[in-house]
């Protein structure tokens, strides 16, 4: 297992690609809009997904300005069977906040689990949909 990204939620995609990229030096690595949704994905870091973590920017199309305190996602971790690692938290007493399965607006398989302070985890299942990094 592996941490893959961090997500944070930002206000103008525009102005945040453009300070990590050119005040910070991370590179756009893949930009995904999810008209369906009203969001984009934006993925942005240091190296390829398939090796470094990354942090993913999230914009949601119809909000301009977040609280710092939700601007916080979540760290995503690579599993092989999210499904399996659902299980595997339950039976250790964890919290499952949402059930192994394709993301909206896509199908990637993923979950979310939650740590003792409510930090949101998302398992993100190796090699599953087509929307997916495909990660050695």
């Amino acid at each position: 297992m592996r941490i893959l990204h961090t997500m944070l939620r930002v206000g103008n995609l525009e102005k945040s690609l453009a300070f990590y990229q050119d005040v910070l030096g991370m590179k756009l690595l893949r930009k995904h809009d999810y008209p369906e949704g009203r969001f984009t994905l934006a993925f942005v870091g240091y190296g390829n997904e398939a090796e470094h973590a990354v942090l993913e920017l999230t914009h949601n199309w119809d909000i301009e300005q977040y609280d710092l305190g939700t601007a916080y996602g979540h760290t995503a971790i690579e599993v092989d069977d999210a499904y399996a690692a659902c299980d595997a938290v339950r039976v250790k007493g964890g919290k499952v906040t949402r059930e192994a399965g394709p993301m909206k607006h896509g199908t990637t398989v993923i979950a979310f689990v939650e740590d003792p302070d409510g930090y949101k985890i998302e398992f993100i299942q190796k090699n599953s949909g087509n929307d997916s990094v495909k990660y050695s």
